[in-house]
């Protein structure tokens, strides 16, 4: 689990890709403390298995389902990464849920600027816009982000000077892909009220129960 506060832009030093493998080494400093082979870390909000590691890097295995639903496959040696480490249960929650299990991909409508602040506006599929809310959350290539606005074909966030600093997401344009993870509260409920009725889960139920 994790929450979408970036803590260090990494860079692909270089991919192992060939038939039924496919591998991401990375180059790292801050991420590496503490990090063992077989723990997660989030790259560009996937998360990932550490399967070596080095004192400059590490390296991880990328399935065949995780190259379908992200835009890892498009990335090339000298790509900037976002990169998490698992939240630890003793720190502070500064984002939202984030599992790092990845929904699919948007694209990059616009980028415009506003005051101190810039206005990144993605297009995305129905299913991922159906779960997409003002004023929710959103994990765009990892990062914790707040909805300021939604349509039928895009939806649109803001980023401070920190959060555009401190990720790759302005290094991106129109057009480009970005990784999308919807709010996992907001799934669940989706999938609990398309439930059976004989689940015995129903609309009133919950909202009885404060969902």
């Amino acid at each position: 689990m994790f929450t979408g506060i970036i803590e260090e832009k990494g860079t692909v030093k270089s991919i192992d890709n060939v038939p039924g493998k496919f591998r991401l080494n990375i180059q790292a400093q801050y991420i590496l403390n503490d990090t063992k082979i077989g723990d997660s870390i989030a790259v560009n909000g996937v998360c990932l298995t550490v399967t070596d590691m080095t004192s400059s890097g590490f390296s991880a295995d990328v399935m065949p389902e995780t190259l379908r639903r992200s835009s890892l496959g498009s990335l090339k040696c000298g790509s900037c990464v976002n990169l998490e480490r698992a939240m630890a249960a003793n720190g502070r929650f500064g984002g939202h849920i984030v599992t790092g299990h990845i929904d699919g991909t948007g694209k990059i409508s616009s980028v415009k600027k506003e005051g101190n602040a810039v206005i990144v506006t993605i297009s995305a599929p129905h299913n991922i816009l159906r779960l997409i809310v003002e004023k929710g959350s959103v994990a765009i290539d990892g990062i914790s982000l707040t909805v300021t606005g939604v349509t039928k074909t895009d939806f649109s966030v803001s980023l401070i000077p920190h959060t555009a600093k401190e990720t790759t997401l302005l290094a991106k344009r129109a057009g480009d892909m970005v990784n999308l993870e919807n709010d996992i509260i907001g799934k669940y409920t989706e999938r609990l009220l398309s439930a059976p009725k004989e689940s015995g889960i129903t609309r009133s139920l919950l909202l009885e129960n404060g969902f």
